[in-house]
């Protein structure tokens, strides 16, 4: 089933027959929080009115276009103790939740309903179709199947609650009353996109950008444009927030798992920086100056004749090896014999410390990630429910959750999402 195959159903309802005695759940948010909490809900209260307001005109288009169009599901991490740690923010608080609805499920959840998924060499999933329409369609396919109604263009205006129910002022100003509401509206890059959540009390932490790349326009490395290296660590300067990984170079400056995850354990600090700062790049990973200055010694003596630029060390990309030495001022006739403890110390330090300016940052690709949202000191993590009042919900990006790149965030959402459907 293809986008246009279900355009039209974008912008209609399906109608939910309900009993007098079936309770009226609205969903705001139609991503891939909105869409698995109210899947949810009508499995754990079939009889249950479920319908879902979502303020643009498209469903699911995170989803869409995550993953380079693939979608990256989940992350093949079975051990919720383990997954929860991939949090910047949120792992006490998804280390409980993961105990309900975690990566089996999801795996089991999707392929139950005929999507298989893969694993990759870094452990990522995606549906074996290698398109994230998979994901949309089983979505969609399911909540028709289960006859949740659905709005397009229908933003919330404001909403009141007082535990007894909520009464919702749509965009338009139509007014409509639930007994229970699950908030999956998202992140938002600005404290101001939480206003109309004021009126409820929920204290909101401030969002800041997470998962982005480094923009270096004084640097001359980005000449060297779509070099990526494997086992880097990146530190940011002065700190001890570093990330081992692959690191690509861009045109911009900067990118790759090693930057973008940095990124994210980083992101308030950062953001307080004003993306000004350093940071220092270890070429060979995680090798110590003493180890690495005696593999130089060892590789001069087995090489003394050979010239330095001929001759790498650690298998780095040549055009990586050409730009260090050229750096630190290397003759580029020089041979391994000529190399004295200076120039062995230069080598050792660009290599192990090499230094870059950082001036700005990129969001990555499509995605964009913040993190902030609704404080979770507020939220009951077994439930999803608000402490302060009974019969709301949150789930998704909207909480202060975000994860590291590689499909943790959606298995976030599909697990608070999941919870919040319960409406325990």
């Amino acid at each position: 089933m293809g986008w246009s195959a279900y355009s039209q159903y974008n912008f209609h309802k399906f109608e939910t027959q309900s009993t007098f005695n079936s309770i009226r759940v609205a969903v705001l948010g139609g991503g891939a929080a909105g869409f698995f909490a109210a899947i949810s809900c009508k499995h754990h209260h079939p009889d249950a009115e479920v319908v879902i307001y979502e303020k643009s005109s498209r469903l699911l288009a995170k989803v869409k276009v995550s993953g380079g169009g693939r979608c990256n599901v989940t992350h093949h991490c079975l051990q919720t103790s383990v997954l929860s740690k991939h949090y910047p923010r949120g792992e006490r608080f998804l280390k409980k939740a993961f105990a309900q609805f975690s990566v089996p499920d999801t795996i089991e959840w999707f392929e139950s309903r005929g999507v298989k998924l893969k694993t990759e060499p870094d452990n990522r999933m995606f549906p074996i179709s290698n398109d994230s329409q998979t994901i949309v369609d089983c979505l969609v396919r399911e909540v028709e199947k289960l006859g949740v109604s659905v709005f397009t263009r229908s933003g919330i205006k404001s909403f009141q609650a007082n535990g007894e129910g909520c009464e919702l002022v749509v965009d338009g100003g139509s007014t409509a009353f639930y007994d229970k509401v699950v908030v999956c509206t998202g992140g938002s890059p600005k404290l101001s996109g939480f206003d109309w959540l004021e009126p409820l009390g929920h204290t909101i932490q401030p969002p800041v950008p997470s998962l982005f790349t480094f923009n270096m326009p004084n640097e001359p490395i980005r000449k060297l444009m779509g070099l990526s290296v494997e086992r880097v660590q990146v530190r940011i300067q002065g700190t001890k927030l570093q990330y081992a990984g692959s690191l690509l170079v861009t045109h911009w400056g900067m990118s790759g798992p090693a930057v973008l995850k940095l990124s994210a354990w980083g992101a308030r600090y950062l953001n307080e920086l004003n993306y000004q700062f350093n940071i220092q790049v270890n070429w060979t990973g995680r090798m110590k100056e003493e180890e690495l200055r005696a593999l130089l010694n060892e590789h001069m003596e087995e090489n003394r004749k050979a010239k330095v630029l001929n001759r790498r060390v650690l298998g780095l990309p040549m055009r990586l090896w050409e730009f260090l030495l050229n750096k630190i001022e290397l003759r580029e006739d020089i041979i391994w014999g000529e190399m004295g403890n200076k120039s062995i110390n230069r080598l050792v330090n660009i290599l192990s410390n090499d230094v870059y300016s950082i001036s700005g940052k990129t969001t990555f690709k499509e995605e964009f990630v913040t993190c902030g949202g609704v404080d979770l000191a507020e939220i009951n993590p077994k439930s999803m429910e608000s402490k302060l009042i009974a019969g709301l919900y949150f789930a998704g990006e909207v909480l202060d959750i975000d994860g590291i790149t590689g499909g943790f965030n959606f298995q976030s959402a599909w697990t608070t999402g999941y919870i919040a459907g319960n409406l325990t």
